[in-house]
């Protein structure tokens, strides 16, 4: 990426991985448009920041569960008059549960926010960074992108969709000067287990590395120029084993890990 300053919109910026990104961005003096549900914390990361590091940083209050969250984001972040250089796709959450037992309005909610939102968010700016040679995504995936996941079907699904999406657009973009990156962590003690139900789980206490480790693996292999990064020494030879393992195997490991047994209930 070019040493210019750029002008970063993070979602899922209030917290976690997406909260730790918008520090490293600004340190590196970029500025910065934070998007989240929770207004009060992103003003107040984005003062701190602006202050810190003499970036401009704004706040944006958004709701990407909502059918028409990602169009009144985009209206007021072009009502303020940024021109989005890099979008960092952080907003995420996952359900623990069997599929037919977590409530339908809530799991079609998750794939408004996994699945739509990077989705429709990249094809309203990634034009935009295509003709002016310059910028990138950096779409936060999951190491459950490699694999089914028992006990949070649709999260894993969501997950592998966004992974793929990112690895083709790497191919599209890799001689235009833009560059996408998929970065790919397994646990991480983030808002995100207590939000999902997991906390307790065995997979959540298992090679767990912290935001702001995976924050600084993503934003360097960004730097970098990176089609995906998986942060973490067991989180990668995890990823590396799905390559090996049947596929049945790893759906029973994951059913065991989520803390669920197999069969009817």
């Amino acid at each position: 990426m070019t040493a210019s300053r750029r002008t970063v919109l993070i979602t899922g910026a209030s917290s976690g991985i997406g909260l730790e990104l918008a520090r490293l961005f600004a340190a590196n003096g970029d500025d910065l448009v934070l998007a989240a549900r929770r207004e009060d914390r992103l003003k107040a990361l984005a003062d701190e920041l602006s202050a810190r590091h003499g970036i401009a940083a704004s706040a944006v209050a958004a709701d990407l569960a909502k059918p028409d969250g990602v169009k009144e984001l985009a209206i007021e972040v072009g009502r303020r008059g940024h021109i989005v250089d890099v979008l960092v796709n952080n907003a995420g959450f996952g359900l623990l549960g069997p599929f037919a037992r977590l409530p339908y309005d809530r799991q079609l909610e998750m794939l408004a926010v996994n699945v739509n939102a990077p989705t429709a968010l990249a094809g309203l700016y990634l034009p935009g960074m295509l003709a002016r040679g310059r910028g990138g995504i950096l779409n936060v995936a999951s190491l459950a992108a490699f694999q089914a996941g028992p006990e949070m079907a649709v999260y894993y699904a969501s997950k592998a969709y966004l992974l793929s999406f990112s690895e083709a657009l790497y191919e599209e973009t890799r001689r235009s000067g833009v560059t996408v990156t998929a970065l790919c962590p397994g646990p991480s003690p983030t808002e995100f287990g207590q939000v999902a139900g997991a906390s307790n789980v065995k997979l959540f206490k298992t090679g767990v590395v912290s935001a702001a480790d995976v924050a600084k693996a993503g934003f360097d292999g960004f730097q970098a120029r990176k089609a995906i990064v998986i942060p973490g020494a067991l989180p990668k030879l995890s990823a590396f084993a799905t390559r090996f393992l049947s596929r049945g195997l790893l759906r029973r490991i994951a059913h065991e890990l989520q803390g669920q047994k197999g069969g009817p209930a």
